[in-house]
């Protein structure tokens, strides 16, 4: 599928993904004052239809989805036997559907796994992404447009059974506003076009991006790399049900966060020199000359300048100074503690737990 909004005006794409029209220091402030919106042709949409899709789903995921109201937005994660994260998704019902929104490089993976466990379950999962496009903003900016589902972002609410790692308060997305809606083709050819006659402003996903690395919000096709655990990246706050019942890897999040603490640990970089390069996811990060992790997401934010994410080892000193290899050098890193090295239940206080924002 091309992209309706390849025809707006300074839009740079990479493939059918809008990056930016002009100027993503802009774009990202006006997406986060709800002056614009984004397409995300960088999001799939899956559904799943059937009389036993959220109890089907709550068997598979570290989600609690079994009695999951319509409207109330939430996040899933797939698990491999030992814990480690293989699929994400964002998840919202609708009374009759539940409709997942998924990196779209992990779309098809997820899918494939889905379809797999069906049994003789009265499920259905399809993915509908050539008849929909995701649009993300804020939550009243969304709210404007004609959509199917509206998926509230509910991070970095820690949700009922889940818990947070980062101690430092406020946490810096404590404001964050961030909504994603399903919308037929047909609305994105209308935002598109508004967009190209200057009746609407949008954003490419550069500036979302920037916003998410921001708010410290761990992502998929990002901070998941194979072999993530969900407490390296404090996803156990929005996408984690501790109690609820069994699915693969949950004896591994149980012991790794009653008895023990994660191998690795996410923090944040403010990256030296507000015209430094941005490192490539990968790149690997050192400590007094030695490899302590990797980059995992790198953007230029409007206000904090060039920032980062890694996930470093555990055993990584808090007060370290890191350096990160870019083109024809590399640069000085300050660190910020997203989770503790001591991450767990004994050293780890919950925030009160409360449902995801419905609105």
């Amino acid at each position: 599928m091309t992209s309706p909004f390849h025809a707006v005006p300074a839009a740079v794409f990479d493939g059918d993904v809008l990056l930016h029209v002009g100027s993503p220091l802009r774009e990202q402030r006006a997406l986060e004052q709800g002056q614009a919106l984004v397409p995300r042709a960088d999001r799939a949409v899956l559904t799943v239809a059937g009389e036993d899709r959220l109890s089907w789903l709550d068997s598979l995921t570290s989600q609690a989805l079994a009695a999951l109201p319509p409207g109330v937005s939430t996040e899933l994660l797939i698990l491999d036997p030992q814990g480690h994260v293989e699929h994400a998704a964002a998840v919202v019902d609708d009374g009759v559907r539940t409709w997942l929104i998924a990196d779209r490089s992990d779309a098809e993976g997820l899918l494939t796994w889905l379809t797999r466990m069906r049994f003789r379950l009265r499920v259905d999962p399809q993915d509908v992404s050539a008849e929909h496009v995701v649009i993300g903003g804020t939550a009243a900016a969304v709210a404007a447009i004609e959509s199917d589902v509206v998926w509230h972002d509910p991070w970095p609410e820690v949700a009922v059974g889940g818990w947070g790692y980062a101690a430092v308060e406020p946490h810096p997305a404590a404001s964050r506003d961030w909504a994603e809606a399903v919308v037929p083709i047909a609305v994105a050819e209308r935002l598109a076009e508004e967009a190209v006659r200057g009746e609407r402003a949008v954003a490419g996903t550069l500036a979302a991006e920037a916003l998410r690395v921001a708010a410290w919000r761990p992502r998929a096709g990002a901070e998941a790399d194979g072999r993530t655990l969900p407490h390296e990246v404090d996803w156990l706050r929005t996408a984690v049900h501790l109690s609820k019942g069994c699915y693969r890897g949950q004896e591994t999040v149980a012991k790794v966060h009653n008895l023990g603490h994660p191998p690795r640990r996410l923090v944040s970089l403010q990256l030296d020199g507000s015209d430094a390069m941005l490192p490539e996811p990968g790149v690997e990060v050192f400590a007094d000359g030695e490899v302590v992790g990797v980059i995992t997401s790198a953007a230029r934010h409007y206000e904090e300048g060039p920032i980062a994410l890694a996930l470093v080892r555990r055993t990584t000193p808090v007060d370290a100074t890191l350096t990160v290899a870019v083109d024809g050098g590399e640069i000085t890193a300050a660190q910020e503690q997203i989770v503790p090295p001591d991450a767990g239940r004994t050293a780890s206080v919950p925030r009160l737990p409360r449902l995801s924002r419905r609105r």
